[in-house]
C-alpha cells in the first residue's frame, strides 16, 4: 500500500520544514564588518578619491578580471544598471531590437527599454533558458543584441546561441545575475559572449544588498559602458586621453566603496558555497532521476551549474500544483513556478509595463518613430511553449546549510508523493 501522505493526515518525512534563506547575507561575519569599518574609518566612500591600488571598487574589478580572464571589468551599483551600461557598451538604442528570454527577472526587459530599444521575447525550452530554435526565428534586420539569461544557476545553451549569433554577426550579452560562479563547458558564464553582466543584490550568492559588474574584452564596449555608468567619465580623463570622436552623456551607476568592500570580503566564499550547493543538488538529482512521471530540468552543463535550485516537471499543471502541495506538507519547501496565485516577475506575462497596455506613449520604444520593426505590443499569451514548461515546473531552492541527509529526505519525500499523486 502507498504510504499515507502528510497532506492526508499521515506523518511527514521531515519533522520540521526544510527551508532556506539568503545565500550571501547569511554568511556575513566579522570579515564584512571589518571591511566596512575600514572604509568608514578612512572616511572615503567614493572610489575616485583613492588610487586604484587601495580603492575597494578597483580591487573588486581586478579580482573578477583575473578570475574570469577578461581585460576590462566595471563595477556598478546594481545588476540592472550593469545590463543598461552593457547594452550602451554595444551601442544599443532607439530603433534596435534586443532578444531576451520569456523567463527572466523583469529587470532584463526594463534595461532594454531604458536604452530605448525594443525587447523581443524568445521562448524557453526544458532548461528554462532561451530556446535556440525560437531565438533563430526571432532575429530580424533590427536585432542589435541577444541576451541569454542563465536562470536560477543553470547555464543557457551557449554553443547553439553563439552559433546563431555569430552566423548573423550579432553580439551576445550574457545576463549572469542569477548564476555568479557557474560555467559552461569549462568557461565561466559571462566570458562566452562579448559582454557579461553580474549582480550582487540581496538574493545573490555573494551580495552587498545592491551592486553589479560588467566584463568584456572589447575596449570600446568598456569605454562606452564606462561613460554610461558615470556622466563625468570623460572629465576624469585628460584632454589628450580621449580616444573616440563621441561622448555619451551617461548617468551615475557608480558603486560605492562600502558596497565594494562588502562583496570583496565575500569573494573567498564563492567557490566553497558553490561546492556545497552542487553536492546537495547532485545528490537530489541522482536520487530522483528514476521517479516515474517526473522529468528533471534539462541542465546543459550539470558540472558547471551553480546548484542553487532543483527543478522538475510534472505531467500537467494541475498535477504540478497537487505534487507541490503534497511535498510542502511533507515539510519539503517548494513551489510551482507559474500558477499566477502570486504573479512571478520572472515570467514575461507578468511584466506590467509591457503587458498591461499602460506603457507611456512617448516612453514605449516600440512606439518610437525611430523603430521600423514588427513589434507593435505584447500579449500574455505569446509564449505558449514557455508557459507550458513553467506551468508544469516545481522548484526547490537549495540552501548552503542543507546537508546530505536533507538531500536524501527530499528524494524520499518525492518518491512518497509520486506514488500517491502521479
Amino acid at each position: 500500500m502507498t504510504e499515507r501522505l502528510a497532506i492526508d493526515g499521515g506523518t511527514p518525512v521531515r519533522a520540521q520544514p526544510l527551508s532556506g534563506g539568503f545565500h550571501g547575507s547569511a554568511e556575513i561575519d566579522q570579515r564584512e564588518i571589518d571591511a566596512v569599518l575600514s572604509v568608514l574609518k578612512r572616511k572615503r566612500l567614493f572610489r575616485f578619491l583613492a588610487p586604484e591600488a587601495i580603492s575597494e571598487s578597483a580591487q573588486l574589478e581586478a579580482w573578477y578580471a583575473q578570475r574570469l580572464g577578461r581585460k576590462y571589468c566595471l563595477a556598478v551599483n546594481g545588476g540592472t544598471t550593469a545590463l543598461i551600461a552593457g547594452l550602451y557598451g554595444l551601442d544599443t538604442g532607439p530603433g534596435d531590437e534586443v532578444i531576451i528570454p520569456a523567463y527572466t527577472y523583469v529587470a532584463t526587459a526594463a534595461a532594454v527599454i531604458a536604452t530605448g530599444a525594443v525587447p523581443v521575447i524568445a521562448e524557453v525550452d526544458a532548461s528554462l533558458n532561451m530556446d535556440p530554435v525560437d531565438l533563430a526565428k526571432k532575429i530580424s534586420k533590427y536585432t542589435k543584441c541577444i541576451v541569454p539569461v542563465h536562470m536560477r544557476g543553470i547555464p543557457a545553451r551557449m554553443d547553439e546561441i553563439m552559433a546563431i549569433a555569430n552566423a548573423h554577426a550579432i553580439p551576445v550579452l550574457e545576463d549572469v545575475a542569477q548564476s555568479n560562479g557557474a560555467s559552461y563547458k569549462g568557461r565561466y558564464l559571462g566570458t562566452i559572449g562579448k559582454v557579461g553582466c553580474f549582480s550582487f543584490q540581496q538574493y545573490k550568492i555573494i551580495t552587498s544588498g545592491e551592486g553589479g559588474l560588467i566584463v568584456t574584452d572589447d575596449e570600446e564596449v568598456y569605454d562606452r559602458a564606462r561613460m554610461q555608468h558615470d556622466c563625468a567619465a570623460r572629465f576624469w580623463e585628460g584632454v589628450d586621453a580621449h580616444k573616440y570622436n563621441f561622448v555619451i552623456s551617461g548617468e551615475n551607476y557608480r558603486l560605492s566603496e562600502l558596497s565594494a568592500a562588502l562583496v570583496l570580503a565575500q569573494t573567498g566564499r564563492l567557490d566553497p558555497l558553490l561546492a556545497q550547493f552542487r553536492m546537495v543538488k547532485g545528490r537530489m538529482a541522482a536520487g530522483a532521476r528514476d521517479i516515474a512521471g517526473l522529468t528533471l530540468q534539462d541542465v546543459p552543463d550539470p558540472q558547471g551549474e551553480c546548484g542553487i535550485t532543483f527543478t522538475f516537471f510534472a505531467p500537467t499543471p494541475d498535477l504540478a500544483k497537487r505534487f507541490a502541495a503534497a511535498l510542502n506538507a511533507e515539510n519539503i519547501r517548494c513551489g510551482t513556478i507559474y500558477d499566477n496565485s502570486i504573479p512571478d516577475r520572472h515570467i514575461y506575462s507578468n511584466w506590467p509595463f509591457m503587458m498591461s497596455g499602460l506603457a507611456e506613449e512617448r516612453r514605449a520604444p516600440w512606439k518610437s518613430p525611430y523603430y521600423k520593426g514588427a513589434v507593435k505590443g505584447y500579449s500574455p499569451t505569446e509564449g505558449p511553449q514557455s508557459l507550458g514548461y513553467l506551468g508544469r515546473a516545481i522548484m526547490i531552492f537549495i540552501d548552503q546549510f542543507f546537508t546530505a541527509q536533507d538531500a536524501d529526505l527530499v528524494v524520499e519525500a518525492m518518491h512518497k508523493v509520486a506514488k500517491a499523486v502521479l
